[in-house]
């Protein structure tokens, strides 16, 4: 059974920083592509960052670059997202996903077949 689970969530102030990670079990961690996704309250989920199984290149949606690094340990089987400099906008619901998305399609989320339960960032003005 494939599980994900994040962790490291919670209520910050604008400006501050936060470690999200995402330990994953049950499924061959290496040859899966991982994202991270967010839900603000109303809205939809909306990509947040990726990294490829094999290359390790990251992607990352434009509202985050230069804000968010998203890395793996593939020794830990564990994903994570460092997120600075952190804006009331970035409150929301983050999951992780993992998946084997192509180069065209690490922001879609048809392209990841599991998912975590989610934790809550809030960032407080």
């Amino acid at each position: 059974q494939v599980q994900l689970v994040e962790s490291g969530g919670g209520l910050v102030q604008t400006g501050d920083s936060l470690r999200l990670s995402c330990a994953a079990s049950g499924l061959a961690f290496r040859q899966y592509g991982l994202a991270w996704f967010r839900q603000a309250p109303g809205k939809e989920r909306t990509f947040v960052a990726a990294i490829k199984a094999t290359s390790g290149v990251p992607y990352y949606a434009d509202s985050v670059k230069g804000r968010f690094t998203v890395s793996r340990d593939n020794a830990k089987d564990t994903i994570y997202l460092q997120m600075n400099n952190l804006r009331p906008e970035d409150t929301a619901a983050y999951y992780c996903a993992a998946g084997r998305p192509i180069s065209s399609s690490v922001a879609s989320e048809n392209a990841y077949y599991y998912w975590g339960q989610g934790t809550q960032v809030t960032v407080s003005s």
